[in-house]
């Protein structure tokens, strides 16, 4: 279940440290101004215009209404085979930036391996209320699951998110899980670096400033801020905090996060109470890595994206056998 990233090289390794030395003079994430996220929605939204890495694929956005939601969704497809599944994608940003289209260039590599991605264009904090914005992500899922046949020509289905979206579809699933019949159709979650418990883990409580990529002292409030009229209890209620849920009858999941990143202790202790109550969860630490360490320009990144889609190939081909030996 708990596994070291395998086999990366002394080079890589190397690589991976000469880029840790340079995220130490970057900006850390924290929740933005809200000048400052009208700025960097206006600059994310450019993205969805001009779309990049997509070459060779089919990318479209449609505005759903769903179960008294409504949301926008971007779709990457091939174009010249039939989809082998359908992947529902929820992008990070800490609740508060990001859209779907920031994801274009893994999600396209997804795309390309013939699985058709959806990713879920939800409406950011603080235009939405914590609480509606996890109903509306259900709701976006709930949709695909509804269409995924009729509009994308496939029947089977994974979910996956970064960071926030990892939160997300975590939530997602357990809705799914409660409320479909078919649920079974879903074959896999990937889920990178997630806050699964909003009352915060103990690597969060020790974020400090040396911490790369996120602001470590403004993780614990910048949390608390998400759920203002909840105290500590209220925000480990498995309703925000998947890590609290009943985790019976899940999915195989990926779970995936890098050693340096302070959500580590979220993905540890999700993926062993997954483990211990579905059987079926594998945890990935990546050596010395930060938090969105897959998105950096580093071969630990691309092998570690290439691992998961390895690993979507590999949940289809077990599908298929067991459908074949029924």
């Amino acid at each position: 279940m708990h596994e070291h990233f395998p086999d990366f090289s002394a080079a890589e390794l190397a690589e991976i440290g000469r880029m840790n030395q340079r995220l130490r003079f970057a900006p850390r994430f924290r929740a933005p101004t809200p000048l400052g996220r009208l700025a960097i929605q206006a600059f994310l939204g450019a993205q969805a215009i001009v779309p990049i890495g997509t070459r060779g694929l089919t990318v479209s956005t449609r505005r759903i209404s769903h179960n008294g939601h409504t949301v926008s969704l971007r779709t990457l497809r091939p174009r010249e085979a039939q989809p082998r599944a359908v992947y529902i994608d929820y992008h990070g940003g800490g609740w508060s930036i990001g859209t779907a289209a920031m994801d274009d260039l893994v999600n396209a590599a997804i795309a390309r391996a013939g699985i058709t991605v959806v990713s879920v264009d939800y409406t950011t904090l603080p235009d939405i209320g914590f609480e509606d914005l996890i109903a509306q992500g259900h709701a976006a899922a709930d949709w695909v699951f509804d269409h995924a046949e009729a509009e994308f020509g496939a029947r089977d289905l994974f979910i996956g998110g970064e960071s926030a979206g990892a939160h997300l579809a975590a939530c997602a699933l357990l809705r799914l899980r409660d409320m479909r019949r078919d649920f079974a159709r879903l074959r896999g979650a990937v889920l990178f670096y997630g806050p699964y418990d909003l009352s915060v883990t103990p690597s969060v409580r020790a974020a400090g400033p040396e911490t790369l990529v996120l602001d470590g002292p403004a993780m614990v409030p910048g949390i608390a801020r998400l759920l203002p009229e909840r105290d500590e209890a209220g925000r480990r209620k498995p309703d925000v905090s998947p890590l609290y849920a009943d985790l019976s009858g899940m999915p195989p999941a990926l779970f995936l996060v890098g050693e340096r990143d302070p959500l580590i202790d979220d993905s540890r202790l999700m993926a062993q109470r997954w483990q211990g109550e579905s059987g079926n969860a594998r945890l990935i630490l990546v050596p010395d890595s930060p938090h969105a360490f897959n998105r950096l320009p580093t071969r630990a990144a691309s092998r570690t994206n290439a691992f998961v889609r390895t690993w979507l190939d590999h949940r289809l081909a077990a599908t298929t056998l067991r459908s074949a030996a029924e």
